[in-house]
Parts: C-alpha cells; structure tokens; sequence
C-alpha cells in the first residue's frame, strides 16, 4: 500500500491505473477508523479494481466550538488497518494543500434546502463544508465510484444531490451501517464515550426500532411519535437533538399514503453527538 500527500501523486497513480483500464474506488474518511470505514473499502473492492482511501480531517465542516482540534488524528494506525485489507493507496494531505488560500476565500458547494434541516439546522455551514471536500476529493482522484456509509443518511442525500446537480462523472455507492453487537452504529466519536455512556448509548437504536414497529403496526401520528421517542431517549439518559420521521426520497414531512420513510435521530451524551437512522418500507 502506498501513502501520497499531494495532489499530483494521486492524479498520477490513479491516471496510471485508469490507463490501464482499471475500475477506481474512492473512500473519503476523516481517519479513526473503525469496523464501518473497512466495511466500505471492503464494499468498494467489490466493485472496483484499485481502492483510494483518503484521511482528511476537514476544517470546513466544523463549527465554532466543536470538535475539531480534538478529532483522532491516528494516521498510522489507520494505515495497518487498511494495508491489512489491501488497499490500494492513502490520499492523507494538508489542510494547505487541500486549501491553498484562507478559508475565508474558499469557493464552496453548497446543497440548498436538505443542508439546512435536521443536522444542517443544528450545525449550521456543516454540509457546506462536507460537500465542498467531498467534491474537491472527487475531481482529485478522478474515481468512477465514491463510498460512503448510511449512518449519515443526510450528508449522502446531500452528496447524491451534488453530485447529480454538477454532473459529476462517479457514481455515489452507499453502505448499510455496521452496527456493535447491542445494535449501536460504529463511529469514530463513540471513542468519546466514558463506559456508562457506552452502556446508555444503545438506546438511540432501540428508540428507532420501536417506533419503527409503531409505524408498521398502523400508527400514523407522526408528530405524537416524535414526541414520544424524544421522551423515551431523555428517560434514557440522552439528551435529544432531534428526532424525525420523513419521505425517504427528499427528507420533506411525510404526506398520507407514503410509503418510503426514514427516521432520522441525533442526541448528545458526555462529549459525544451520536446519529443514527432506520429506513421504512410500508408497501
């Protein structure tokens, strides 16, 4: 497995295979991985003959105030982990290479409307900044297909949307989430948590999955079940975000007759913002 820190070492390895008629995968992470990222790569070789993982903790996609001077930098344990599943090449550059010019000066991409609500609503700029890199990755390792996992269900309906608005010549591949045995969805920030979080934290997953069956058994109050499962997350020991029933197809309130929802939550626990999500198909 090779590390490149530059643009041009990437764009020339990557051209070199295309060259040779081979089938490239992109995998953007901001490192930390965990059991979900190598799910992705191991997706991605499924469906492509030379894998990119790029590490890239983005300043843009952070607000005032979060986490970003205190995100895992763990650049050589991430790469033991992907040379052990044979990944083809890390893409791991510099906030300066990736922006060159002050961040007051960065052109950005913004997706209007889905950006705004739920995540975009309590982290305001969050999915500019995800779909400014995520489109500079893109165009700079020139991949036929980009992976990215479910459990941030809006930022890859912000990043479909992207890319379909741009033309964007990739095709967007999403991953189910990969889950810990108690049904919490794996992700870096659960480092966060102090063992009695840890042990609390599952419930963000069992609340999805009883109003699920609320739904499935006929009940269609939307607004009463999200007063509800919000309740049942404080009862829990979570400090609820939000929690939200939607059309699958564009995040918008649910009409009558739907049948493509996703419902959607975000809670705070210790230092840790967890999100989750759980698709339903009523036909």
């Amino acid at each position: 497995m090779n590390t490149v820190n530059s643009i041009q070492a990437l764009r020339e390895q990557v051209l070199g295979w295309k060259k040779a008629g081979e089938r490239v995968a992109l995998i953007p992470t901001m490192g930390n991985l965990h059991d979900g990222h190598l799910e992705l790569v191991r997706r991605a070789q499924g469906v492509a003959d030379r894998t990119v993982v790029s590490i890239f903790v983005n300043p843009l996609q952070f607000g005032e105030g979060e986490d970003f001077g205190s995100y895992p930098r763990t650049l050589e344990a991430d790469s033991d982990k992907l040379a052990g599943i044979n990944t083809d090449l890390v893409f791991a550059p510099t906030v300066k290479e990736m922006y060159p010019k002050p961040q007051s000066e960065q052109t950005r991409v913004e997706v209007p409307l889905i950006s705004d609500i739920l995540c975009g609503e309590s982290r305001p700029g969050h999915f500019v900044g995800v779909a400014t890199v995520v489109c500079k990755l893109i165009n700079m390792a020139l991949p036929d297909v980009a992976v990215f996992g479910e459990k941030d269900f809006q930022q890859l309906m912000v990043i479909r949307r992207m890319a379909e608005d741009l033309c964007l010549p990739v095709e967007i591949m999403g991953v189910s989430t990969v889950r810990e045995a108690d049904g919490l969805a794996r992700s870096s920030r659960n480092g966060y948590l102090t063992r009695e979080e840890r042990a609390i934290a599952p419930a963000l997953y069992r609340v999805l999955q009883q109003t699920a069956e609320s739904i499935r058994s006929g009940k269609r109050d939307y607004a009463t079940l999200e007063a509800q499962a919000n309740q049942t997350l404080k009862e829990t020991g979570l400090t609820p975000d939000y929690f939200k029933i939607r059309r699958a197809a564009d995040l918008t309130e649910p009409l009558d007759g739907d049948q493509q929802l996703v419902m959607l939550a975000a809670a705070y626990l210790g230092k840790a913002r967890l999100i989750d999500n759980m698709t339903l198909d009523l036909a």
